[in-house]
């Protein structure tokens, strides 16, 4: 079966890939823009526009582009998301844009907490055989102990531990310098071996295979699922359970409940310990909660009587823990034939069984899209945007969906690493905006105008000659746009020479405020019909 396309877009090229095998005839429309009222042609003004240069540039200062198609790569998740889901619900159309693909990806730093304001460098650090690698933990003990072991200034051990365990809502990490000099004077294995005195994960730069996407296995049952008599919200209806933390898992739920699921989060005893900053709201909010100690026979038992009243059941536990506390998809299929069980991970099965700790940086790290997302002739260092929690909790949701296309029971398996086979290969047009004299501006990879009879100058050099060359070649004026005008300067000469042009946004607080992006923003990134 096939799935007919309304538009040739790489967004809509990506989702056939992922829906390969899967389609049914459903009518997919993908655009740059959408809803938003910008003039927005391609991927690298989508990510000046709508925050991704701004997020991923934050620990430079400045703003800057992510050198993969990655607002591209997060649109053709939702598009095949979008597929299945009217799939299930009856729905004949859907449309959705690389622009809310990008909002979506940004929405949890919109509202986040504000960057510390110190200097310092992020990892990755730099051993003194020269190897590249990532830390990680999640315990500030560990990190104590990790540094201590290694040698590290007392005072530079502490004072590196806010920014670091704060970098997953800041996208910055400015760690004392102290911190990189101490492991830059030491070979790798004895970071490896302080790693496994501190209880730290010490993960080199690698490249990994990503993958499948999602695997899925059959589970007993099947389901007579009713079809939603709301096609706007195709899961309306659906019961899902999730026990989930951080990005990846709640953001599965959060697509599935934007889709019209009822969501049910299972949280420790005393509440979620991120319940109340804005970034959890951003993934969380129109859930229900019920508070339940999975540590506990009692807790468990309730657990399994959630789950036998729900649809969907999703967890991003830690290896074994599912085994160990009897809810794994055996366990839970007994009670609930038909289930759809979503086990989102790091690694999966990639980093055997003592895993390091699969959280987001280590898997850019390891899997090379660290050294993807850097411009050619930069040494690789993963964005501090969490683009494969994104991405991770996007795919998890899409296993989902196919799985309830099937209605059978099905258990899905999806990782951070396998989310990364999503994004294509680096570009190699890379170039940073024009700086103006009160902010940045961006024009499009290609800009074709009136001026130039239809066809297209095609810009690959820096940002200021890409400029200097299409006003010149648009008889804008004698001079080419530098840091002595403004940025609305600019783009009025833009504008009137026919080029695309945009404001690289610096201050997400633009994307609530502004009525350009007012109909893409607090809604779900389809339209189904």
């Amino acid at each position: 079966m096939t799935t007919a396309l309304r538009t040739v877009h790489p967004a809509a090229a990506l989702a056939r890939e992922h829906l390969r095998g899967l389609g049914s005839g459903i009518d997919l429309t993908v655009d740059w823009a959408g809803p938003v009222e910008s003039p927005l042609v391609d991927e690298y003004l989508v990510q000046a526009a709508c925050g991704i240069m701004h997020v991923h540039g934050r620990a430079r200062g400045e703003p800057v582009p992510l050198a993969v198609d990655y607002a591209t790569a997060v649109a053709g998740v939702l598009a095949a998301q979008g597929v299945l889901a009217a799939v299930f619900g009856g729905a004949r159309a859907v449309r959705t844009s690389v622009a809310q693909a990008a909002l979506l990806s940004v929405g949890q730093y919109v509202v986040s907490e504000q960057p510390p304001e110190i200097d310092g460098d992020p990892p990755p650090f730099v051993s003194a055989d020269g190897v590249r690698f990532e830390l990680e933990t999640l315990r500030a003990e560990d990190w104590q102990r990790f540094w201590r072991h290694v040698g590290a200034p007392e005072p530079a051990l502490r004072r590196g531990w806010d920014p670091f365990v704060r970098r997953f809502a800041t996208a910055v990490c400015p760690l004392p310098a102290a911190l990189h000099d101490t492991l830059s004077r030491q070979p790798f294995a004895a970071a490896v071996a302080a790693g496994r005195a501190g209880g730290v994960s010490v993960v080199p730069m690698a490249n990994v295979p990503a993958g499948p996407l999602w695997a899925l296995r059959p589970l007993p049952g099947s389901s007579a699922r009713c079809v939603s008599p709301d096609v706007s919200a195709p899961l309306r209806g659906l019961r899902v359970v999730e026990a989930t933390r951080r990005v990846q898992g709640p953001l599965a739920g959060h697509v599935l409940r934007m889709l019209g699921a009822d969501v049910l989060r299972i949280e420790p005893p005393g509440g979620d310990p991120a319940r109340g900053t804005a970034r959890f709201a951003a993934l969380n909010a129109g859930k229900a909660v019920v508070e339940l100690d999975l540590a506990t026979t009692g807790g468990r038992a309730a657990a399994r009587e959630l789950v036998a009243n729900a649809d969907v059941f999703v967890h991003n536990w830690a290896p074994g823990r599912a085994e160990s506390w009897r809810l794994d998809a055996t366990d839970l299929a007994a009670v609930r034939p038909g289930l759809v069980y979503a086990a989102a991970s790091g690694w999966g099965s990639a980093m055997g069984e003592d895993p390091p700790l699969g959280t987001d940086y280590v898997v850019q790290a390891h899997s090379g899209l660290a050294a993807a997302v850097r411009p050619p002739g930069e040494p690789p260092a993963p964005s501090l945007m969490t683009i494969t929690d994104v991405l991770g909790g996007l795919v998890c949701a899409l296993g989902v969906l196919t799985g309830l296309t099937r209605r059978t029971g099905t258990r899905v398996d999806s990782s951070l690493l396998s989310a990364t086979g999503a994004i294509s290969g680096r570009r190699r047009d890379f170039r940073r905006p024009l700086r103006t004299a009160d902010g940045y501006v961006a024009i499009p990879r290609a800009a074709t105008g009136p001026a130039l009879g239809g066809t297209t100058a095609s810009c690959r050099e820096s940002t200021e000659a890409v400029v200097g060359h299409c006003v010149a070649f648009y008889h804008i004026g004698e001079h080419s746009p530098s840091a002595a005008e403004s940025t609305d300067d600019v783009l009025a000469r833009l504008a009137e020479a026919g080029v695309p042009a945009v404001a690289v946004t610096t201050d997400l607080g633009i994307l609530a405020t502004d009525p350009r992006f007012a109909a893409a923003h607090h809604r779900p990134p389809w339209e189904f019909s």
